[in-house]
């Protein structure tokens, strides 16, 4: 069995990798006073030591608003951190999985799904941090596999102090009998952390890079453009056998700055790992709920 290590267990996607890979992997899975990431030589001792065969980096200071208070924080964990994990995978002959994010196109507009080749000019911190992660790990180790995730949810999982995520918190608005109002300006794919999870495995296998890493939000017909959150909640509605007229359209958020965040899959698809598309993975997830809705 392959020894796998995971840093930031203790968090939303690091926790349940963990939990969900323990029958495929042995897992060290250190806490910050066992290897803190922002210690080059701690980081290279604790590889040395455990002498992992794979690496699964989702360590980081993901709160955006957080990194903007405390830049130079942020960047220890989302930059510095994520280079040395890449260099002692590398070192150690590890094949490295890092996670990154779709805040890298945040502030690029248009609504075409985004590509990993495109120019991106990120507008937050965190997007910036990200960005400057991908390039400096690639440039350290050239075989690591940069993740660009989407906003995740989960569908029963509750972990105290979580915080609730989409699914979870579109269960309890449709519980309490409002009307659901979602952005016409807001563009972006959204997908279950167990799709995520699964896909880590085959990814150990692709070659190094950046690959958008998570459900496309396209419409099958729709040719590149991807849809709106009103859009989305919409068409996820009718496949789950719902009212999709419950869903009301919000022309005020992000009227004003429109956000786009959506992916193209067609890198990721090409070295044979595809995610099912937003839409319909919701719309699923739905319709097996039923017995939670009203």
């Amino acid at each position: 069995m392959k020894k796998l290590l995971i840093t930031g267990a203790s968090g939303f996607l690091g926790g349940r990798a963990a939990a969900m890979l323990a029958d495929r992997f042995e897992i060290s899975a250190p806490r910050h006073g066992e290897m803190d990431i922002t210690d080059r030589d701690g980081v290279r001792r604790f590889f040395e030591a455990v002498r992992p065969d794979l690496v699964l980096h989702c360590a980081a200071m993901s709160d955006v608003g957080k990194c903007a208070r405390e830049p130079e924080r942020s960047q220890r964990i989302n930059v510095d951190g994520s280079v040395n994990v890449a260099a002692a995978a590398h070192e150690s002959g590890a094949k490295c999985l890092l996670c990154s994010s779709d805040q890298v196109y945040a502030g690029t507009g248009g609504i075409a799904a985004h590509r990993e080749d495109e120019d991106v000019t990120p507008a937050p911190l965190y997007g910036k941090e990200k960005l400057t992660a991908e390039r400096k790990c690639l440039a350290v180790n050239p075989d690591c596999v940069m993740m660009r995730l989407t906003w995740m949810y989960d569908v029963q999982t509750v972990v105290p102090g979580e915080k609730s995520d989409f699914f979870r918190g579109l269960l309890a608005r449709m519980t309490s009998g409002e009307r659901l109002r979602f952005s016409v300006h807001d563009r972006r794919g959204l997908t279950y952390v167990g799709d995520v999870v699964e896909n880590f495995v085959p990814a150990f296998s692709i070659p190094g890079g950046v690959y958008n890493f998570g459900s496309p939000n396209i419409p099958a017909a729709g040719g590149p453009i991807g849809r709106t959150m009103a859009e989305t909640v919409q068409a996820a509605f009718a496949i789950a056998g719902l009212d999709p007229d419950r869903i009301a359209c919000d022309g005020e958020s992000y009227r004003d700055s429109p956000r786009n965040l959506c992916m193209d899959s067609a890198k990721l698809n090409a070295v044979g790992i595809r995610f099912p598309e937003t839409a319909e993975r919701i719309g699923e997830l739905l319709k097996a709920a039923g017995g939670m809705l009203p």
